[in-house]
């Protein structure tokens, strides 16, 4: 049987700037779709997986094509609400060489901003699921969406539904009077599988790691283990901690490679040198995307989920859009060593 892999969050409508443009610059702005949990629905969804994504959307034209842009992904969209005022949107100009890229988010008072509790049938949308995946970028929304996931991972934990999140910290997105360390503790605490790095860890667990310098910009192995086995003690749920490497030589050449930890092993993924980035945005969900569907089909091999999420992850940074659009033949591919980049005939 096919697992299926619910995931709830905002998805909004992304306006970039050409090629390397300055918003300054720009007459004109590609568009496309994007956002935290969709995007790591439509890497299941690619990778064979039933995948519903649930959200609010307003109803009107933006609303139902992002609607049907989901659906050409073969994304489940039936649990998806329609109301509210409009899609939010994010704007992104591509940064190059040295300069970074920049987001600027256009997403107060959106369909998603405004849900409230009672507001979906977590019963119903949890039959026959096996997963459940949310951000950290969904409770930062309003206090509703922070309610309505609660609601969420607690009908869930009660149905045993193996429940997984991304903490993304975005100080940007807390704005509704509460902070992220108020939030997030409650909602981690009904979790089995966590992504994050240091950082995320210390602005929404506090928590740092111990014994280890961390200064310099290098961070050694033995404090993800410090941050992981601290992750674990303050919530039992929790039994894999995993966290992205991303080092940064420039906005276009960056190293990629992850570490999981199982409470006992401390597995470390290949390095990637990704040196002609195509689009670094959603690298993250990729990630994540690539790890859920490892946990569930190679099971008991921990080593090779990660290896597949951080494959999958690498070949993203190679096509434009929020979106991870491969197939699992390609990143297992790449995952054996092949990255030649020849032509398939």
């Amino acid at each position: 049987m096919t697992p299926r892999v619910v995931s709830f969050g905002e998805i909004m409508l992304r306006l970039s700037t050409p090629g390397y443009q300055r918003f300054a610059q720009a007459t004109s702005f590609d568009a496309c779709y994007g956002g935290g949990e969709a995007n790591v629905a439509v890497s299941l969804a690619n990778y064979g997986l039933d995948s519903s994504f649930v959200t609010a959307l307003p109803k009107n034209d933006i609303g139902r094509a992002c609607h049907m842009e989901l659906n050409k992904y073969g994304v489940d969209t039936s649990d998806i609400a329609f109301g509210g005022e409009r899609l939010g949107i994010y704007f992104l100009e591509t940064g190059a060489v040295a300069r970074a890229s920049k987001v600027v988010y256009d997403r107060a008072h959106s369909s998603f901003a405004e849900v409230k509790p009672g507001q979906f049938d977590w019963e119903k949308i949890f039959e026959g699921a096996s997963w459940f995946h949310w951000t950290g970028i969904t409770p930062a929304v309003s206090q509703g969406a922070a309610d309505v996931l609660k609601e969420a991972i607690a009908v869930a934990n009660k149905k045993g539904i193996t429940v997984s999140t991304d903490l993304n910290y975005r100080k940007n997105l807390w704005k509704y009077g509460k902070s992220a360390n108020e939030v997030m503790p409650d909602l981690v605490a009904g979790c089995d599988v966590v992504l994050g790095n240091e950082e995320d860890a210390e602005m929404v667990l506090g928590i740092k790691p111990e014994g280890v310098d961390v200064t310099g910009g290098h961070v050694e192995a033995e404090a993800y283990r410090s941050v992981s086995q601290q992750i674990m003690a303050r919530f039992p749920r929790v039994k894999k901690v995993i966290t992205t490497l991303r080092g940064s030589v420039s906005a276009n050449h960056n190293s990629w490679s992850g570490v999981l930890y199982d409470g006992k092993n401390l597995y470390t993924a290949p390095t990637y040198q990704i040196t002609h980035i195509v689009d670094r945005v959603g690298g993250g969900d990729s990630f994540m995307g690539g790890l859920i569907y490892g946990l569930l089909t190679y099971t008991g091999d921990d080593e090779k989920a990660l290896r597949f999420a951080t494959a999958a992850s690498c070949l993203k940074h190679t096509i434009n859009g929020d979106f991870n659009q491969v197939t699992v033949e390609e990143v297992e591919k790449l995952m054996g060593g092949d990255a030649s980049g020849r032509v398939s005939r």
